[in-house]
């Protein structure tokens, strides 16, 4: 990533009022995530899920971009005495945190070659948890942009190799077209 992405992710979050909170579909899934052991939160920003995560009493590691980002969150997270570790990466050139991870959790980052990456990286019986924008969403809003939207119908391909737990795309409650899913790696894959 070019150092002026990177300056322009640091200032969108310097602009940030405050951590957000956590995604509505992350925290829906609150019966089937793990109340232990580790967790990725992969360009993960400010925290918003990584600390939700934290909060359930996960080890959570949040990999981003943007030292702004991950300050806010680490500062939160000292505030709050929970488990919080940050890496400054650009996901795009550099490989994932060493795992196994227990949960991987990618909300609104695209960059396919990770799909390969998330599955070697979970633990078995480790949870990937994705959502992301569809083509389709360019018809009401203009972001993410072409380059960075996933087609119709795509993420369940690339999660092939996990068992869906559960996969759905249309319209969301946050006003974009987009697809998730659930996939848990089997216990006997290492």
């Amino acid at each position: 990533m070019p150092a002026s992405d990177r300056n322009r992710w640091n200032d969108r979050y310097r602009a940030e009022p405050g951590i957000p909170a956590p995604s509505p579909f992350l925290t829906s899934l609150d019966a089937l995530l793990p109340r232990h052991g580790r967790a990725l939160d992969v360009a993960g920003g400010s925290g918003r899920n990584a600390l939700w995560l934290a909060r359930r009493g996960l080890d959570v590691t949040l990999a981003d971009v943007s030292d702004v980002a991950l300050a806010r969150a680490a500062a939160a997270a000292r505030a709050e005495a929970l488990p919080l570790a940050t890496v400054l990466v650009d996901l795009e050139t550099a490989p994932l945190p060493a795992g196994p991870w227990d949960v991987v959790v990618c909300t609104y980052f695209l960059h396919r070659p990770l799909f390969d990456a998330f599955q070697a990286a979970l633990a078995p019986g480790g949870l990937l948890v994705v959502a992301h924008a569809t083509r389709t969403n360019l018809e009401r809003n203009p972001r993410p942009g072409p380059a960075h939207v996933l087609e119709d119908g795509e993420l369940p391909a690339l999660v092939a190799g996990l068992e869906l737990l559960r996969s759905e795309e249309g319209w969301m409650e946050s006003g974009r077209y987009e697809a998730r899913v659930v996939a848990r790696k089997g216990a006997g894959r290492g």
